[in-house]
């Protein structure tokens, strides 16, 4: 799948004394994969032939609308992507810094940390690549970048990189480096060839997809936020190719769950050998196998959300009703469904609302959406936090903490 070859490393003269090192290094040089896509065993296109099926039919298998389930599997995917990347941070806060950056927070909101808003950026770029990379006529470099100019607002070099990075070892030279990605001067040619395969269709979606997530993260063409776009390219190439739109599969789920062997099988995708050859062939097969493996835990994961969500939505019928039962003001009550029931139906995509939000997205008055608001609270569905200068916000938390119960799940399935 490519070629390490050999660079002389001259020392940085701002760098300390001991990080003035020479010698030689060893950058990874892919092959491209428009130029010559790589031929695959019969049996690893056939196995995911099959699984595509399965994700195919999730829209008439899950037991909820997969509408409502999108933005919670886009949101569970995006907590997992950046929780690789070593941003961890509660889904809860997660809920108020996206919150604070949608168009219904009217207020200064506060109460989330600075790794909250890196998320919410996430959740943001992950939503352009499943809708806005899809229309378009093809995949570009510049669509591309504007991904990584989402998630790093006001980073000084988006874009392709223009220095020689590395991973591990030293700060200040890659000669103890656990991998050195292409020099710079190759970035622009590999990233051509990437998106002009991933605008294609030489193999089926999901191998397209493992591919180009591989690739990219073997080029690394930024200076920072390479992984998260490259876990946010699964998703466009898939969406592209009309899979499970407009829902993602938290496919970062599972490689959080297993990110030794996530690391693994990204290490064999970089082997030194002729395209073609026996090693080649064993090195593609491990990375796309255990994409593949990770795929069929992510639509499991996608079905068990969609278990979870209805049940709790039974809960808060029942919680509700049993509210009512207790007080007198509603025993008069039309018969059409009410503000408060239309509130419980988006309570999954908008764990986090104000009296003004609700009203916008149920289009009521605002005092009927904060009547709503209370009434759910008095059922102990929501409960009210001071989320800014005068504003009032109201949380549900127990769709935030299906995101940690999914985690803890995984990693007891792997511990196990």
């Amino acid at each position: 799948m490519g070629r390490y070859g050999e660079q002389l490393w001259s020392p940085n003269p701002a760098a300390p004394l001991r990080g003035r090192r020479t010698g030689v290094y060893r950058p990874y040089y892919p092959d491209p994969l428009a130029g010559s896509p790589p031929v695959l065993h019969k049996d690893l296109i056939a196995r995911a032939t099959a699984i595509e099926v399965g994700i195919r039919s999730l829209t008439s298998t899950v037991v909820v609308s997969l509408d409502q389930l999108a933005d919670f599997l886009l949101r569970a995917e995006a907590v997992a992507s950046s929780r690789i990347a070593g941003i961890q941070v509660a889904p809860q806060q997660v809920a108020l810094a996206e919150f604070a950056a949608g168009a219904g927070s009217d207020n200064v909101v506060e109460g989330f940390s600075v790794n909250a808003r890196r998320v919410a950026r996430n959740i943001a770029a992950l939503r352009r690549a499943v809708t806005d990379l899809p229309g378009t006529e093809a995949i570009t470099v510049d669509g591309i970048v504007s991904l990584q100019r989402t998630l790093l607002p006001g980073h000084r070099h988006t874009g392709p990189r223009s220095v020689q990075t590395w991973l591990g070892g030293s700060e200040w030279n890659p000669l103890d480096a656990a991998f050195i990605p292409t020099p710079p001067s190759d970035v622009v040619r590999l990233m051509t060839d990437l998106v002009a395969y991933a605008s294609g269709d030489a193999h089926p979606p999901l191998i397209q997809a493992g591919l180009v997530h591989a690739q990219f993260e073997t080029i690394q063409p930024f200076d920072n936020g390479n992984g998260r776009v490259a876990r946010t390219l699964i998703h466009a190439v898939l969406a592209r190719r009309g899979l499970v739109t407009p829902a993602v599969l938290p496919i970062s789920l599972a490689f959080v769950s297993r990110s030794d062997r996530y690391v693994t099988a990204l290490a064999a995708y970089c082997h030194d050998g002729p395209p073609g050859g026996r090693a080649a062939h064993a090195a593609l097969n491990q990375w796309l196998t255990f994409f593949l493996d990770s795929l069929v835990v992510a639509i499991e994961e996608a079905r068990t959300f969609a278990e979870e969500i209805a049940e709790l939505r039974r809960s808060w019928d029942a919680r509700l009703t049993a509210f009512r039962e207790r007080t007198v003001v509603v025993r008069n009550r039309p018969r059409e469904p009410a503000t408060v029931d239309r509130l419980l139906t988006v309570l999954s995509t908008s764990p986090v609302i104000t009296a003004t939000s609700a009203a916008r997205i149920l289009d009521v008055s605002v005092q009927a959406a904060w009547a709503a608001a209370e009434e759910l609270v008095g059922a102990g569905i929501l409960r009210r936090r001071q989320i800014g200068r005068g504003a009032t916000g109201y949380l549900n938390r127990e769709i935030s903490d299906l995101l940690t119960s999914a985690e803890r799940r995984l990693l007891a399935v792997k511990q196990g």
